[in-house]
């Protein structure tokens, strides 16, 4: 896809995230908007995954490590036609299978149960070293929240994936730099986050979050770097998209009522009216 295309999508995936915690009244948009671009760019250009074979063994993995935005992930699978875009109304509706937070055994197309900060990014480590052990070609890939890299599991999983050189792996930081409690600098410091990652044996790429081209060129990178796992540091906006949520941590999680359901959905109806006269 090009950069516009992907940029149409990257604007319908976020409508869904919206729409699917307004309907649940509950749920995390700020983080998931943040990520959109991303998650995106992952599931129509970068990943070998076919929607119609969610299952398929030489399939590229993704582990939602941040779990808590499981409306990014629900909201791009449905983009990409893993199960129908009305679906996301039903999130964290009883009988629906789009739990609060991913769930393997009930949704299309989600690689790894996840929620328990810290935890999925061990998983898609050991993912990526079954990769190496069976000789099989496909590639790993998983996406952390910055508060959450205060979590030292993750630090742990570093250091197994830089010993083990797995460079099938590329661990991503959403560095939107708020947490629930606030500013990150001010919860838990985790800057320099690149150093620290350096520190375990990564390859480092910094990118804006939000611009198509760096993200094209990061993962580029990624596949092109032998010996050693890589680690995308991408500098975001919380709650990208919408005015009043943009840079916001009290929208890490919190639905929004009605009026500003109107209000978030306006705002981007006019992104994607401008992205349509380019």
């Amino acid at each position: 896809m090009n950069n516009l295309d992907l940029a149409k999508t990257a604007n319908e995936v976020r409508k869904g995230i919206v729409t699917a915690v307004h309907s649940a009244k509950a749920g995390h948009p700020g983080g998931s908007l943040s990520c959109a671009d991303l998650m995106t760019f992952l599931y129509f250009e970068e990943m070998n995954i076919d929607p119609k074979d969610p299952e398929k063994a030489d399939r590229d993995r993704f582990v939602l490590s941040k779990g808590h935005c499981a409306p990014a992930l629900y909201s791009t699978l449905a983009q990409r036609g893993y199960f129908p875009v009305e679906e996301l109304k039903t999130l964290r509706k009883l009988g629906s299978h789009l739990q609060g937070h991913p769930c393997m055994q009930h949704t299309p197309g989600v690689d790894m149960s996840s929620g328990s900060l810290g935890q999925g990014v061990s998983v898609a480590a050991g993912m990526a070293l079954s990769a190496k052990l069976s000789n099989d070609s496909y590639r790993v890939y998983t996406l952390l929240g910055d508060g959450e890299i205060a979590e030292g599991q993750v630090w742990e999983a570093a250091m197994f994936a830089g010993h083990k050189k797995l460079d099938n792996f590329v661990v991503i930081v959403d560095n939107n730099g708020l947490q629930i409690d606030g500013k990150i600098e001010d919860v838990c410091n985790p800057y320099p986050i690149d150093k620290k990652f350096e520190a375990f044996n990564f390859h480092v790429i910094n990118i804006n979050a939000h611009d198509f081209d760096q993200i094209r060129a990061a993962f580029k990178e990624a596949r092109e770097t032998k010996g050693m796992p890589t680690a995308i540091i991408m500098k975001s906006v919380k709650g990208k998209g919408v005015s009043f949520m943009e840079n916001q941590a009290g929208w890490h999680g919190k639905a929004p009522n009605d009026e500003q359901y109107e209000v978030a959905m306006n705002d981007l109806e006019k992104v994607g009216e401008a992205l349509c006269q380019k």
